[in-house]
């Protein structure tokens, strides 16, 4: 466990040395997001779910910056380590595929899971300033379940695409032409119960609705899917995407750029 547990402080030292990119500049970003959707314009948005919408919102910018970041963590980390050489090393580390893919997979989940909780905070104080209350927590173990799936998921998935990276332009499509728009169109800002039939029917597509659901649920007690089904659609993701990785490191590039 010595080089498990050094391969996942090392990782997790990684971004906390750059802490203004990776942990302050999502707060700032969520927090902007707050007082422009939910504070300025949330008086004229109808609400969501029966929920206020500033409270509709907080959630779902949560599993956003959560999923966005344990991307990056990962990704980030083996990019780094092509360019400079080092991930070389990884293939005589006394450690087994089984052992690289958890410990950075959990580490991407904690910077994640940093990242959630400030919006939480942020979120907290605009709806207590806005409401003079503070949001409640309908289930603890599905916060948990969907902060861990979600954030081992989205890391594991930054390890496969940047080991078949062949240049960071190919890592950076990744997240501007899949990622982006799938978290947009996830649910994050509205309801899929204001689309049409169909385009309600195409959202269900979206693997990114049931993890941002998921967590509403978790919070609110609200959700546009079954409880159920998000976290299955979650635990399945994660089984696909932990072999997925695993396939990555074995078969992928590792070579420098």
């Amino acid at each position: 466990m010595i080089g498990f547990l050094s391969l996942f402080h090392r990782e997790i030292a990684r971004f906390l040395k750059v802490l203004v990119q990776t942990i302050v500049t999502p707060a700032v970003s969520s927090a902007l997001y707050l007082l422009v959707f939910g504070v300025s314009l949330g008086s004229t948005v109808q609400s969501q779910n029966g929920v206020d919408y500033l409270a509709f919102l907080i959630p779902g910018l949560m599993m956003m910056g959560l999923l966005n970041n344990a991307f990056q963590n990962s990704s980030s980390s083996i990019v780094n380590s092509k360019y400079t050489g080092e991930l070389e090393d990884l293939r005589v580390v006394p450690l087994s595929h089984h052992q690289i893919i958890i410990a950075m997979g959990l580490a991407a989940m904690v910077r994640g899971l940093v990242v959630a909780l400030v919006t939480f905070v942020v979120g907290s104080v605009f709806y207590a300033i806005v409401h003079g209350g503070f949001i409640g927590l309908h289930s603890v173990f599905e916060l948990i379940y969907f902060i861990v799936t979600g954030g081992l998921v989205f890391g594991m998935l930054g390890l496969s695409a940047a080991f078949y990276a062949k240049s960071f332009d190919q890592l950076s499509a990744v997240s501007a032409f899949i990622l982006l728009p799938l978290t947009y169109l996830g649910g994050v800002f509205i309801s899929i119960q204001n689309l049409s039939p169909f385009w309600q029917k195409v959202s269900t597509l979206n693997p990114l609705l049931y993890f941002i659901n998921g967590l509403r649920h978790a919070i609110l007690g609200v959700s546009d899917i079954p409880i159920g089904q998000s976290m299955l659609i979650s635990a399945l993701g994660l089984v696909m995407f932990y072999v997925l990785s695993l396939f990555a490191l074995k078969r992928g590039n590792f070579h420098r750029w």
